[in-house]
């Protein structure tokens, strides 16, 4: 199985990009509001989140959005230069974030914008202290499969809904395990009781920080990941949490003109 996104990366990768499909959604609305004009809706959409923003530059896109939703885990961040998507994931923010800064766009290309908030219960956290490189066994290193994101044998069969408040606790996952394989890598395992969810996110505290974040997401069923940790992760805690999203808020589109330096 080869369902990662490494979550950290992606607004790194996606500053001068459009149309990658990690992490994308082929599902879009298709009736977008433009720049911060805000539709009146019909009343079915009432409640969900309310998305606006501006372009502080010619290449720089602002994001608000307001309608926290009660128990929501966080929200997405979507962009797609087609208003029929695909949709790609900036990036998954924490409770109380409603601001997004998509930095240094292509000139020239319409950007459509949309958040959603995800939900699912987390693992009971568990702390990691990594090794210096000499204290890790080499025998560890040897063959690179032991991060690739897959599916364990042979786990407990008990599962319960993610979507029904009644089953959220049963859902949680447990058991949450770490190997140090070697100075900057660790093989996470879990035990998976969600039988509805869309996915996985590895979620970390690294020591000094406020909150946790995620910093990987993974395919549903997955329950062992090898992560290549930041220096600052050092020491850090580290949980998993099955998730599932909530409803789009409405779409936002923007049309990036000429970058101020450009002089030609």
């Amino acid at each position: 199985m080869n369902g990662l996104v490494l979550v950290r990366t992606l607004a790194v990768a996606l500053l001068v990009t459009a149309g990658v499909t990690a992490c994308s959604s082929p599902n879009a609305d298709t009736s977008p509001s433009h720049g911060t004009a805000t539709k009146a809706r019909p009343a079915s959409d009432r409640g969900r989140t309310e998305l606006t923003g501006a372009l502080a530059s010619p290449v720089d896109v602002v994001l608000t959005w307001t309608g926290e939703e009660p128990g929501a885990a966080g929200h997405v961040v979507e962009f797609a230069t087609d208003p029929k998507g695909p949709y790609t994931i900036l990036g998954y923010l924490p409770p109380g974030r409603n601001s997004y800064h998509h930095p240094d766009l292509m000139p020239h290309t319409p950007f459509y914008y949309r958040v959603r908030p995800y939900y699912g219960p987390a693992s009971r956290p568990i702390e990691v202290d990594l090794p210096d490189s000499a204290r890790t066994p080499r025998e560890r290193t040897r063959d690179p499969s032991w991060a690739t994101p897959h599916t364990l044998r042979g786990q407990p069969g008990t599962t319960a809904s993610i979507r029904r408040t009644s089953g959220t606790d049963a859902a949680a996952p447990t058991d949450l395990r770490a190997a140090v394989i070697q100075a900057n890598g660790i093989r996470f395992t879990w035990h998976d009781h969600a039988d509805d969810e869309q996915g996985y996110l590895l979620e970390d505290r690294p020591q000094g920080r406020h909150g946790f974040l995620p910093v990987a997401a993974l395919d549903p069923d997955v329950t062992s990941f090898g992560l290549i940790t930041l220096p600052s992760e050092k020491q850090a805690s580290y949980r998993v949490r099955p998730y599932y999203f909530g409803q789009r808020s409405n779409v936002v589109r923007f049309l990036t003109g000429t970058p101020p330096d450009d002089h030609r």
